[in-house]
This record gives structure tokens, sequence and C-alpha cells, in this order.
């Protein structure tokens, strides 16, 4: 079990990545509204995308587990 100041570091922590993971959003729509865009930059920023996902999903999981009744 984790203690309040725990659940408290991990939830700052999953904010910040939820922040990142919009900001990336942002940079990727910009990036594929001009022509011609990098398409390894592009690929870069979406695997980045995805390990942040991951990792929100996992903090997520410590945060509220899943409790069955």
């Amino acid at each position: 079990m984790i203690d309040d100041e725990e659940t408290a570091t991990l939830r700052r922590r999953l904010e910040a990545l939820r922040l990142e993971h919009r900001d990336l959003d942002e940079v990727i729509a910009r990036l594929m509204d001009t022509a011609p865009y990098d398409m390894l930059q592009l690929r870069r920023l979406k695997k980045r995308k995805l390990i942040l996902k991951d990792e929100i999903a996992r903090l997520q999981n410590q945060v509220t587990p899943d409790i069955i009744a």
C-alpha cells in the first residue's frame, strides 16, 4: 500500500506526463501541417507519445488500483 505522500508524488508525476502528452499532440499536429515534414522526427515524436501513454497508464494503476469486490 502506498501512503499519502507517495500518492501525491505519483499524482504530480502523472499530471506532468499528461501535460507532455498533450504538448506532443500539438507539436505533431503542427509538424504535419507543414509540408514537407520530417518523417523521422514525426516517428520519434509518435514513439515518445506512446511511451508516455504507457507510463501514464502504469502510474494511473498505481494511484487507483483495480479492486475486485
